[in-house]
């Protein structure tokens, strides 16, 4: 008809289209199905839950701030990804690195008892991999590393001891599978410089990270004999049996316990710690099964006489090796306040810290008590 406009109208227009002219429910729907995955890519630059919640809602901010700018050259996600990298870059500008125990400083003495915590700002956070929605395979067919492998803890943890851009390099490429020129758009610089900094980064990551990923473990071993292990260890630690515990670990196995900075390295130091401490027969324990970083893990809890049910105490991820347990990293859910020494040596009875509940109890779906 003539005259008639040529523009859609508002039912027929895009998510884009409506989210440029300033409808936010627009952008939400437009920006939806990238949440989970922006939210992972920031917690494997950031190694840390918070930061990546922070991250995640300024890089958001951003896209929302300069969708009118966009002009569809790159795909949408690649735009959401180069605006969520440079987010995290200015993050990790502004403060230390995170770190697990056995990065920090060299293993404790099996005799020397838990010593105090450490600031928590210095520490790598477990991610609720399951609840936020990690999902399997890779992210791109050009990918090497799978999406859960991309958040198992050595691979988090390796990944901190790299510089900023080669960290965004090595994510943008391997895990998430950009090519070399969107990346060197994404960063602004030069492919030359992409593919120097992807040869650096892979290199240092593969010195860090075991030979085989835990996905590819966990395949191998398979569900039934997934199951039998874990109940067992679980066992172990109800029955405060140190032999059974202790024949389950790897001879170089590492049981580390932040926010304490203590750690103990080989099957005798932590069978020493172990037995003078949480399986001396003080403290009854039960466990609730759950995932963290795309591994098995455990919420521990304490018997209570004064909740008259076992309180949440730490969080272990396991790490395998074929059908042994190669390291145990048990977040512990109490305050990180200096206070004395001695403190530390009964850590299970002090009282829960309400923030670290949510963060290492909550986040993963365990209850916040389990009765008698």
């Amino acid at each position: 008809m003539s005259g008639a406009s040529t523009r859609p109208s508002t039912e027929d227009a895009s998510p884009l289209q409506r989210a440029r002219g300033g409808e936010q429910d627009a952008f939400a729907q437009l920006i939806a199905p990238y949440r989970s995955e922006l939210h992972a890519h920031c917690y494997r630059m950031l190694a840390s839950v918070h930061d990546a919640e922070d991250a995640l809602q300024d890089t958001l901010l951003r896209a929302w701030r300069a969708l009118a700018g966009f002009e569809g050259r790159s795909s949408l996600r690649s735009w959401l990804y180069t605006i969520a990298t440079n987010v995290c870059l200015d993050h990790i500008a502004r403060r230390p690195k995170r770190v697990l125990p056995i990065d920090y400083g060299p293993a404790t003495d099996p005799h020397v008892a838990p010593g105090e915590p450490l600031v928590e700002s210095v520490w790598i956070e477990p991610y609720p991999d399951e609840t936020l929605g990690v999902q399997d395979g890779y992210a791109a067919p050009e990918a090497r590393y799978e999406r859960r492998e991309s958040v198992e803890l050595a691979f988090v943890a390796a990944l901190q001891h790299l510089p900023a851009t080669q960290r965004a390099v090595l994510v943008l490429r391997e895990v998430l599978g950009f090519s070399a020129k969107e990346v060197a758009a994404s960063l602004d610089t030069t492919v030359a410089s992409v593919n120097s900094a992807l040869q650096r980064a892979r290199a240092a990551v593969e010195e860090r990270v075991p030979e085989q990923s835990q996905q590819a473990t966990l395949r191998a071993l398979g569900d039934r004999s997934l199951r039998v292990l874990v109940e067992r260890y679980v066992d172990a630690w109800e029955r405060n049996d140190i032999d059974a515990f202790t024949a389950m670990l790897a001879e170089d196995a590492t049981f580390a316990m932040p926010p304490l900075a203590t750690w103990y390295m080989g099957r005798p130091a932590i069978a020493g710690w172990a037995s003078a401490w949480p399986l001396s027969g003080e403290w009854r324990w039960r466990a609730a099964q759950t995932t963290a970083n795309g591994q098995p893990a455990l919420g521990f809890y304490a018997w209570n006489a004064e909740d008259d049910g076992y309180r949440p105490f730490a969080l272990n991820v396991l790490g395998l090796r074929g059908r042994e347990i190669s390291e145990v990293t048990a977040f512990i859910a109490r305050s990180a306040e200096p206070r004395d020494r001695r403190v530390f040596e009964r850590y299970p009875d002090e009282p829960v810290h309400a923030g670290k509940l949510g963060d290492v109890f909550e986040r993963f779906g365990l209850p916040a008590l389990l009765g008698s």
